[in-house]
């Protein structure tokens, strides 16, 4: 990774580490993001009884481990594998490649401008370390807003080029919201209710819907949108809309939410 912290984790950060030495009782490890070293106890390796370390761990083996004593005095790093749960380390590891996605950006771009890699972190790191947490943090805010990209204030030949590779390996994230409309209708023209219903529906939703059938009357609604803000606004519009235009016709018309 190009960047290293300077400062040391807090006690339960979750880090990034590479195994390298391990002992009968304890296993030695660097810190990636922070290029410091730190230490795991056996007892903090994994749960139970270990009979032979290395059947956990090895030289060059990367694994998530959880701070918890620190001393800066000292340099002291005391860690934990065995406390850090899957998915803790899912969403370490998630971070960690976002972040890596992030920096490849950047070595991209210098390549086409034609400067090291290092260099060009350096001017846009040293602009935005202030205001975000990271560099993918701010990237993908840049791919939403052309003006956060500009708030760099750097030549605009670069920034197109940045901007035109942050759109190929970005995507903005995106909110999901699922449910299941369930229509009943004994009219004699009740397909064309329904019909009805889902195009108010679609059109409620401006777009951002997708209705599917199921069978037996009952219809999958999902939206995505940029936002929950967005996604709940566009889904409650589009259910309203259809179920307005069934009870109208003295139909029934439940919407069940899908759970998160």
């Amino acid at each position: 990774m190009l960047f290293k912290k300077q400062d040391f984790p807090e006690e339960g950060d979750l880090v990034l580490c590479t195994v390298t030495s391990v002992q009968f009782h304890s296993v030695f490890v660097d810190l990636d993001e922070y290029g410091k070293s730190g230490l795991i106890h056996i007892s903090e390796v994994a749960p139970g009884r270990i009979r032979n370390i290395r059947d956990f761990v090895k030289e060059g083996k990367k694994v998530v481990c959880k701070a918890l004593r620190i001393n800066q005095e000292k340099g002291y790093i005391d860690l934990s594998l065995r406390r850090v749960n899957e998915s803790e380390k899912r969403r370490k590891i998630e971070s960690i490649k976002r972040e890596q996605n992030a920096e490849k950006i950047i070595e991209i771009a210098a390549g086409k401008i034609g400067i090291k890699t290092e260099e060009l972190y350096k001017e846009i790191s040293d602009k935005i370390i202030k205001n975000y947490a990271s560099l993918h943090d701010f990237f993908e805010q840049a791919s939403k807003d052309d003006s956060v990209l500009e708030s760099l204030e750097i030549d605009k030949k670069r920034l197109k080029i940045i901007d035109e590779i942050i759109k190929l390996r970005i995507k903005p994230a995106e909110v999901e919201i699922s449910g299941k409309l369930k229509i009943t209708t004994y009219a004699p023209n009740g397909i064309d209710i329904i019909r009805d219903s889902l195009k108010k529906a679609e059109e409620s939703a401006k777009g951002k819907i997708s209705i599917n059938y199921l069978g037996s009357g009952l219809y999958r609604f999902m939206v995505k949108a940029a936002d929950y803000k967005e996604a709940e606004k566009c889904i409650r519009n589009a259910i309203g809309a259809a179920v307005g235009i069934v009870t109208k016709q003295n139909g029934i018309a439940e919407f069940t939410r899908d759970s998160s």
